[in-house]
């Protein structure tokens, strides 16, 4: 059995349109809200902060309701479709009303500005646990987390062309000392990103055959499913596998606990504790970045052979001396120096080893008519944790000091090790290769 290493990059369009939208709509809607509408930190902040609420509701409402679809494309794919052609509309209507209050500022146009930016975040999340479980749908059980390190790195590909394009669009040259940025030709060109990503994942992913192929696969295969029959159609787990279910989802909250925490506050961090600028700051993030993205494949081949709860195990023991580490040195060094840069490119290893397997691990639980059901689960424990942690930490920075940071993240890490010793299903069963199976790797 080999994974389709082609088919999962076409699936993994879905969630590089995602991640093109997100790295924008972090980078430009804070800018637009405090120099277009001039609204204060703390409103602002409580707007970006909109998406991990709705996330709370939205993914596994979505989730669920894509299992229970049955149409002649597919379960998933109305609602990549639909949500993706909301969105577009939507995301080029905000750099007109961006514009119209630049010229002219009135209240009606903030207010029509908040109320579309919030049907796009609606948007953006009827279709992003379906999107996400799709790749599940078509992908045997043993090969998930192959698969999912694929997806992730579609995922950071987006990312980074939205970088790119946003780079040679508006370098420091062109936009400084302008009272106001139009971003329009920005919104389009991400649009068109989307557009573009979604109509060749449509035209390509025929999602009720390969979802039939692979179901009719997993039928051969009983012994992957976890989940029982209930004698009325209803899928139900043991309560052993719903143990180790309740503890993966709480391991998943506190390592996104610890992660989230210093990903937010990083870069207040080395200017009050270090007295580093943005650029130093920025520079560790984005090699931590590129660590995990250069991780993703090798990590999820790793999990093939070891299996998913070690590989996670390593990577959390990885992130917690990781963080420990990063409190030494920040607090005894008053620059940001090459250990620091190794030190977050570990960080990265250690988050794909945790983040490519996670998600499998969630959804190897279930059979494949809750697959979308089990993604909202990962994506409620996950986002829950994206709200909570940037204000609790907060909060110690601002009470405690600023050097709780990094054991703060720390505490939580290596909370979620303990949670993950108790959780012992979700493992791919990997089938030993015989005869001439043992070569067909090889031409990967």
């Amino acid at each position: 059995m080999k994974l389709n290493n082609k088919r999962t990059v076409l699936v993994g369009l879905a969630f590089l349109s995602i991640c093109a939208f997100w790295q924008m709509y972090d980078s430009i809607v804070p800018l637009i809200l405090t120099n277009t509408f001039h609204l204060n930190e703390t409103i602002s902040g409580a707007i970006m902060a909109a998406d991990n609420v709705l996330a709370l509701f939205l993914l596994p409402l979505f989730g669920s309701l894509s299992d229970k679809t049955e149409t002649r494309i597919g379960k998933r794919m109305p609602f990549i479709l639909f949500g993706t052609g909301c969105a577009i509309i939507l995301l080029n209507i905000l750099p007109i009303l961006d514009n119209g209050y630049a010229a002219a500022p009135s209240p009606f146009k903030l207010v029509s500005f908040v109320v579309v930016l919030g049907l796009l975040l609606i948007a953006m999340g009827t279709y992003r646990s379906p999107a996400v479980a799709l790749m599940p749908d078509v992908t045997p059980k043993p090969l998930r987390s192959k698969g999912n390190a694929i997806i992730n790195l579609m995922g950071a590909v987006g990312g980074l062309i939205y970088l790119a394009v946003a780079a040679v669009m508006y370098p420091n040259a062109k936009v400084r000392g302008l009272s106001h940025v139009n971003y329009q030709p920005l919104f389009f060109v991400v649009a068109a990103i989307m557009f573009v990503a979604i109509v060749l994942l449509y035209l390509t992913i025929k999602e009720p055959k390969l979802a039939a192929e692979n179901r009719a696969l997993e039928a051969r295969h009983p012994e992957w499913d976890l989940a029982e029959d209930d004698g009325s159609g209803n899928e139900v787990l043991p309560v052993e596998v719903k143990r180790s279910l309740g503890f993966l989802l709480a391991s998943i909250a506190l390592w996104f606990m610890g992660y989230n925490g210093v990903t937010t506050w990083f870069t207040t961090y080395v200017s009050v504790v270090m007295g580093q600028s943005l650029g130093g700051a920025s520079t560790c993030l984005l090699i931590a970045t590129a660590g995990a993205i250069i991780s993703y494949i090798p990590v999820g081949a790793l999990a093939s052979k070891i299996g998913r709860r070690k590989t996670i195990l390593f990577g959390v023991v990885l992130l917690a001396v990781c963080f420990l580490l990063g409190f030494v040195l920040t607090t005894t060094f008053s620059s940001i120096n090459v250990v620091m840069f190794i030190v977050f490119a570990l960080v990265g290893l250690a988050w794909a080893s945790i983040n490519v397997n996670s998600l499998p691990m969630v959804v190897e639980m279930c059979k494949g008519s809750d697959v979308g059901k089990f993604t909202g689960y990962y994506y409620t424990a996950s986002m829950a944790a994206q709200v909570v942690t940037p204000i609790l930490a907060g909060t110690l920075l601002r009470h405690v000091s600023y050097k709780t940071l990094f054991p703060y993240a720390a505490f939580f890490v290596a909370c979620s090790f303990v949670t993950m010793l108790f959780v012992r299903h979700g493992d791919a069963k990997v089938e030993p290769k015989r005869g001439l199976e043992v070569f067909e790797d090889m031409d990967d």
